[in-house]
């Protein structure tokens, strides 16, 4: 399974969506057969063989990854990030489960590769949404592991469809501006105090 696959991708619409890979629901079925086997070998009450199998559930619900969605809408200027966690709805009974975060797409300023450990397995890749405010904010909650390549194809798509690699120059020229502009008062008032004081 790559980084994220598009579910929709017209002018002003681009739609990602990524779910649990094949490593979570080994992990899921190989922690829940744990349970499952200590329940059935063990020779304790059935309230015990009931807390082997719900705990290994849980376990491994705890360490699958969420399903996670990103729209990218042109029209209303917005990028909206959704995640799903089983984990949480299962613990909240339902109430709780579904994290949304709406983004200005006018803030956008750079989409790049970040590098992250992942505990255990080694290195992983996810985008960061770069703000600015200053602010970066991740385009999925989890890291892909292995190849860099399925991130970096999809910070590409990105790009391309937000047209940022023409924007990026522009940006940086804008600050150069505005930089200079800030220094010149300054510069100014110092002249002006130097000639009080003669």
């Amino acid at each position: 399974m790559g980084y994220m696959t598009v579910e929709e991708h017209s002018s002003s619409i681009l739609h990602l969506k990524r779910s649990p890979g094949v490593r979570s629901w080994s992990l899921l079925v190989g922690v829940v057969s744990v349970g499952l086997a200590a329940a059935y070998y063990s020779s304790d009450s059935l309230l015990w063989k009931l807390f082997y199998v719900t705990g290994c559930l849980f376990v491994a619900m705890q360490n699958m990854e969420e399903w996670e969605e990103a729209v990218f809408d042109k029209t209303k200027n917005m990028i909206e990030l959704k995640t799903f966690s089983l984990y949480a709805r299962v613990l909240t009974l339902w109430k709780k489960g579904h994290e949304k975060v709406v983004l200005d797409l006018r803030h956008l300023r750079d989409i790049c590769v970040q590098e992250e450990k992942v505990r255990y397995l080694g290195k992983g890749y996810l985008l960061m949404l770069r703000l600015a405010t200053g602010f970066s904010y991740p385009l999925t909650h989890n890291a892909t592991l292995g190849g860099r390549s399925d991130v970096e194809a999809v910070a590409t798509l990105l790009k391309r469809f937000l047209g940022l690699e023409g924007r990026q120059s522009r940006f940086q020229e804008e600050e150069d501006e505005f930089g200079e502009d800030e220094a010149e008062p300054l510069d100014s008032s110092s002249d002006s105090e130097e000639e009080v004081q003669l």
